[in-house]
């Protein structure tokens, strides 16, 4: 017998749809309800590599996490990872498959995976209570819709429930959720069972007149009302929203533990990958990480990190154009703490031998490193393990570049000249002791009378976290209509809003 299910569909992109599905998952877990997350295709950067060497991401990986299981990749079958404009790699069932244009992904590749997710959906569902799938950007696409595998077309094909998740702080959430079922066509609309508001500031009994009338223009109730709560973005899809000049990482509000503040600048590079590399950074009370796309912005950095990218030769050509590569080099020169991870690692490097990514062939690095880089065909997933500065390290690595590493100190599976280190280990700065261990390194180079932290627990944080979530559903959304949706399905009857879907 398969066990209960719903999407999460949403009336835009980042209306919240990757959250609420953590924060359901961890609600029903607390209630004892065995539980696992889904998403049948996802468009990210940020990805994870699960036990058994897939691909996912890193979005599943956290609402596995909420669900306190292992992540899998039956829990997101199909990832893109943009390589540029119009074209992606795609991912199915955690390894590469090769380069797709957007027209062709959804001119027929799309369709065919549908066989694919709804075998992995169902044998999720005979496995656990629940199965919260997440969809992508909005259901109402119509340009989209024949060959949609993450939104209606999911929910159609396992009859599951929809509830739209609309954000309010963007404004306009009203006639985002009426044009929302007003643009599926009727077999779709009767699986849209109402709505869900996110990110609410102010008094609810003001929204409440509004939510009458959507309601009585529907005939879909809404599910609950979330307010507005700051620091719970976690392992967001889409590097973009944090790539702008200036924006800074969510930290802890925490005075420093010494007398000074440490301050790293992330090189915002373009298709930057796995930026939650530097959430642990954040979470250290006393440490400020800004995104940055200046020269001068470097100045006053105690660290500067140069992130994982999907386009390691285009990111290097960035950071010269920006006259960010100079200043790496003399960054270097002069001592000051560098870190590069993954494509930031590489780029630091001798040179890269690129024709697989870029097919540009060989170009120069920064040469601040003693490394080579040669791209292989065959992607290297791993979660690897050892020790560093003394300390235990775990991490998971995601990369075509394979590195020769010709000199310096080890570090990692990189190495360290001074005070540059580059490594391909994502994730690693989650481990509490090297992470630690890693920040007075960087605070003695740097002059900085700052002492990390001596009890600061990357994991702790995060589950404290995902209980935030978990505690918004259950304080602020209608819990037992909630699990009556997942374990009965959409209620029957429910209106058709024209004009529905166009021929």
């Amino acid at each position: 017998m398969s066990g209960g299910g719903l999407l999460v569909a949403g009336t835009t992109s980042d209306a919240g749809k990757s959250v609420v599905t953590a924060g359901i998952c961890r609600w029903l877990v607390r209630q004892g309800v065995k539980v696992a997350p889904f998403k049948a295709q996802n468009m990210s950067l940020n990805s994870f590599v699960t036990r058994e060497g897939a691909e996912i991401g890193r979005a599943q990986a956290m609402q596995a996490q909420a669900c306190r299981v292992e992540p899998t990749a039956l829990m997101n079958p199909v990832l893109l990872k943009p390589g540029g404009e119009r074209s992606s790699q795609v991912v199915l069932m955690g390894r590469p498959v090769g380069e797709m244009s957007a027209r062709g992904y959804h001119g027929g590749r799309q369709e065919r995976l549908l066989g694919t997710v709804l075998d992995c959906l169902e044998r999720l569902r005979g496995t656990y209570d629940a199965v919260i799938c997440e969809g992508a950007g909005s259901p109402a696409e119509i340009n989209l819709r024949r060959t949609d595998i993450v939104n209606m077309g999911i929910a159609r094909n396992a009859g599951l429930p929809v509830l739209v998740v609309g954000d309010i702080d963007r404004g306009g959430v009203f006639a985002s959720f009426f044009g929302t079922v007003a643009l599926l066509s009727p077999e779709d609309q009767a699986l849209v069972a109402g709505f869900l508001v996110n990110k609410f500031r102010g008094d609810v009994s003001l929204l409440e007149p509004g939510l009458d009338m959507l309601h009585g223009l529907t005939g879909r109730r809404t599910y609950g009302v979330l307010p507005f709560r700051h620091g719970l973005g976690i392992d967001e899809e889409d590097g973009l929203r944090v790539s702008l000049r200036g924006t800074v990482r969510e930290s802890q509000v925490a005075a420093p533990v010494g007398e000074d503040v440490l301050r790293v600048a992330v090189c915002a590079v373009p298709l930057m990958s796995n930026f939650t590399d530097v959430d642990a950074l954040a979470a250290e009370p006393g440490v400020v990480v800004r995104f940055v796309d200046r020269p001068e912005e470097l100045a006053d950095a105690d660290l500067v990190v140069v992130p994982g990218t999907r386009g390691t030769v285009r990111a290097l050509e960035w950071l010269r154009e920006r006259g960010l590569a100079d200043a790496l080099r003399r960054r270097a020169a002069e001592g000051r703490p560098v870190l590069g991870i993954c494509g930031g690692f590489q780029v630091l490097g001798e040179h890269i031998e690129d024709d697989v990514e870029s097919r540009r062939g060989q170009v120069e690095g920064l040469d601040v490193l003693p490394v080579r880089v040669r791209f292989a065909r065959e992607k290297t997933l791993t979660r690897p393990s050892g020790e560093a500065l003394g300390e235990p390290v775990e991490g998971y690595e995601i990369h075509h570049g394979v590195a020769e590493v010709l000199g310096g100190e080890a570090f990692l599976d990189g190495c360290r000249v001074g005070q540059t280190w580059g490594t391909h280990w994502h994730g690693s700065l989650e481990s509490d002791a090297f992470r630690r261990a890693f920040l007075r390194e960087v605070a003695r180079a740097a002059g900085r009378r700052f002492v990390p932290a001596p009890d600061t627990s990357f994991a702790a944080l995060r589950e404290e976290q995902l209980d935030r979530l978990g505690d918004l559903i259950e304080q602020h959304a209608d819990t037992d209509a909630l699990w009556r949706l997942i374990e009965s399905g959409a209620p029957t009857g429910l209106p058709f809003i024209p004009p529905g879907a166009p021929a």
